[in-house]
């Protein structure tokens, strides 16, 4: 089978690269793929995966019989629709279900006909209302995000008037606000394939979605931890309480599809699941977390799809921890330098150890002969190990051998899941 993945970030790197071990597989391409991802897949760097006709030509030259989209702008664009239309198997939410995700009012709406506990909030389509709003919640904490689908899933907690009131009339300009009470828990990342009859849970993970711990400015997320040690107690409350009404609800509203859906979910202090966020597509840096720790051929779960039988495939795991660690440009999120040089990419990529890290490779290209920053957050890597705290100590190693001048990451990723912490989230171990 010959495939065609379409993204050039991390997520889109980490996805190609659990394709690429596929026995089904005969041929890999990307559009755009970025610096790293020529090393298993052929780059089509000339092809726009936003656009209908160049995917589709794309297609016919190289013989593709399956598109894989992963990045979010080709699912507003109608490359599926397009390419279904012309027989072309593809692998992506169609374009009447990512109302889940590119209009989150119609979301909340959704979960509150099927019974899925959500944060209130309150959505504004202009300046008009907000300021009294924000002044009459003053120093209670909210979460501020765009109403329609975010490339990085940007948002801002803060119970800051002037912060939430500023970030606020910033997203304004993108189109509609939708500011959402602050659910305090352990956020978890649900991901789940399905088809017309069932589901297939990958492993659980947790983003850490913000800039620091004490610092919320907003970014599309710097680390996860795979899989959450959490009790088979909460994990049931998270399928009966919100998957299943979820997929049962998609069923009666003619918006279920087969693909990718991911559930970003609180675990709040009294364990009663809550609904934050849906998405169409798998999320960054979660996917980079799990995906090396399946063990399951992703063309074999395809094909699984395609005759309606995910609900009997196993979930088959290589087992332990992995925490992931994203590198990000200087000046991230707000201003992020590019054109910086990525020193180390080529050397690890050629050393490179199996099983003890992975490294996706998101915002970085080979401009000149040289591996350069293009974007904000420009290298995951994943370390693997029996428990957290080695898969911990094995990324924050493995980060080491990548310097990009002004470069950051995050220093805590896993520490609060450490055995000393864990009691103090009321987690078990499954």
């Amino acid at each position: 089978m010959k495939v065609l993945v379409l993204g050039s970030g991390a997520k889109d790197h980490a996805l190609a690269w659990w394709i690429s071990k596929s026995s089904l597989l005969s041929g890999l391409y990307m559009a755009k793929g970025n610096a790293a991802t020529e090393d298993y897949a052929v780059r089509l760097p000339d092809v726009d995966p936003s656009s209908k006709e160049d995917v589709y030509a794309a297609v016919l030259a190289y013989g593709i019989d399956l598109v894989v989209i992963g990045t979010e702008a080709p699912l507003s664009s109608g490359v599926i629709e397009y390419l279904k239309e012309r027989g072309i198997k593809t692998f992506g939410a169609p374009e009447g279900s990512i109302r889940l995700e590119d209009d989150k009012e119609f979301s909340r709406k959704f979960a509150e006909r099927h019974g899925i506990r959500i944060p209130p909030r309150q959505l504004f389509q202009s300046k008009d209302g907000l300021e009294d709003f924000l002044s009459a919640h003053a120093k209670e904490e909210f979460i501020v995000k765009s109403n329609n689908i975010s490339p990085s899933r940007e948002t801002l907690r803060s119970h800051d008037y002037e912060s939430l009131l500023e970030y606020s009339k910033h997203m304004l300009k993108r189109g509609a606000v939708l500011i959402e009470k602050f659910i305090p828990g352990l956020p978890i990342t649900a991901t789940i394939l399905l088809d017309d009859e069932g589901y297939m849970m990958l492993p659980i993970a947790s983003e850490y979605t913000e800039k620091d711990e004490d610092d919320n400015t907003p970014t599309g997320g710097m680390g996860a931890i795979c899989p959450v040690p959490i009790d088979d107690e909460i994990m049931a409350k998270v399928e009966e309480k919100i998957i299943k009404p979820t997929l049962s609800g998609m069923l009666g509203e003619g918006i279920s599809y087969k693909g990718v859906l991911t559930f970003s979910i609180i675990i709040p202090e009294d364990r009663d699941p809550v609904l934050v966020d849906y998405h169409v597509r798998f999320n960054d840096p979660a996917a980079q977390a799990f995906i090396p720790l399946v063990k399951n051929d992703f063309l074999e779960i395809v094909e699984a799809m395609n005759r309606n039988n995910l609900k009997n495939v196993k979930l088959s795991s290589y087992g332990g921890f992995s925490v992931a660690v994203v590198l990000a440009s200087e000046g991230y999120p707000v201003s992020p330098v590019i054109g910086r040089d990525v020193k180390g990419l080529t050397a690890f990529r050629r050393a490179k150890v199996r099983g003890l890290a992975e490294v996706f490779v998101g915002a970085v290209d080979k401009i000149n002969g040289r591996e350069v920053t293009v974007g904000g957050r420009n290298i995951t890597v994943v370390g693997i190990g029996e428990n957290l705290e080695d898969a911990n100590k094995m990324a924050y190693n493995a980060v080491k051998d990548f310097q990009i001048e002004g470069g950051w990451f995050r220093r805590d990723i896993g520490n609060k899941f450490f055995d000393e912490n864990r009691e103090k989230l009321s987690l078990g171990r499954t």
